[in-house]
């Protein structure tokens, strides 16, 4: 981890799809005097963007070069197929890819599914963007498929979507340069994980709230004498044993057999002597 700079900053790399607004608020509360920069980017340029030292962190789509970024995955997206409202797939509450087989499915090259073999049939040429694709799945020539904030990125009155389930799907990664784990590249994986401001194991955290509940028995200065009166009262209940002993003995000494098999059954068999 390296040491916190003078003026701190904070640069986040962003892909189309993921809405960092929530882990922003946080940062923002913990935070305040370190500013935040958000940089949306398209999604083959996220990890570049990295790469090239222009953020500190990015939230990306996977795979990325793992022998350059350290990536933490965060969720994965379901998929879903887009086409017009009056499509027949509308009838469906879920599509299949075997129910594609007819379609023309379009795969942009900024496509994020990183498919093995393409469902339906190919379009002539590639879109070179899920927002081109999108321009043409409007316009009735085929279908697409993407993750699930992707289609409603691009929402429009004329289409709509189902889930397909044995469709590949995208994960979401928060990712960071391989060598460059930094307190505040930490401060931002507490806030990805939930962690709250006393488990952060970011800057200003000296003291670990975990040692502070070792001092509470301490503080506590009646609580062992209580505890002893526990014992003296466990001492009163082999009292009354030994004036079971007594009755059955009287003055035999407490390590008799038959006074201290007496004394062990009455406690046994008079809970409430004990209470």
């Amino acid at each position: 981890m390296t040491e916190m700079q003078a003026n701190p900053s904070f640069r986040l790399v962003y892909v189309p799809g993921v809405t960092p607004g929530k882990w922003v608020r946080v940062w923002e509360e913990r935070l305040p005097d370190v500013p935040l920069t958000l940089v949306a980017v398209p999604v083959e340029e996220g990890a570049r963007t990295l790469q090239a030292d222009a953020a500190d962190a990015g939230l990306v789509r996977l795979p990325v070069d793992r022998d350059s970024l350290s990536a933490i995955p965060l969720y994965t997206e379901t998929t879903v197929v887009v086409f017009p409202k009056e499509h027949w797939l509308a009838a469906a509450d879920e599509v299949a890819l075997a129910d594609l087989a007819e379609e023309i499915v379009f795969h942009p090259l900024d496509d994020t599914l990183g498919w093995e073999s393409l469902p339906g049939r190919p379009a002539i040429e590639r879109p070179a963007t899920t927002a081109d694709a999108i321009e043409l799945v409007a316009a009735g020539v085929g279908v697409m498929l993407v993750p699930q904030s992707l289609a409603r990125l691009h929402h429009r009155r004329d289409l709509t979507f189902r889930t397909v389930p044995d469709a590949p799907q995208s994960q979401v990664a928060l990712a960071w340069q391989l060598d460059r784990t930094t307190d505040l590249i930490e401060e931002f994986i507490g806030i990805v994980r939930g962690r709250t401001v006393n488990s952060s194991r970011g800057r200003g955290q000296t003291a670990p709230a975990a040692e502070q509940p070792k001092q509470k028995p301490a503080a506590a200065g009646g609580r062992p004498r209580a505890g002893s009166g526990k014992a003296a009262a466990g001492g009163k209940a082999g009292t009354g044993g030994r004036s079971g002993g007594g009755k059955s003995g009287g003055g035999r000494p407490a390590g008799g057999k038959s006074g201290g098999g007496k004394a062990g059954a009455a406690r046994k068999g008079r809970p409430r002597r004990s209470s």
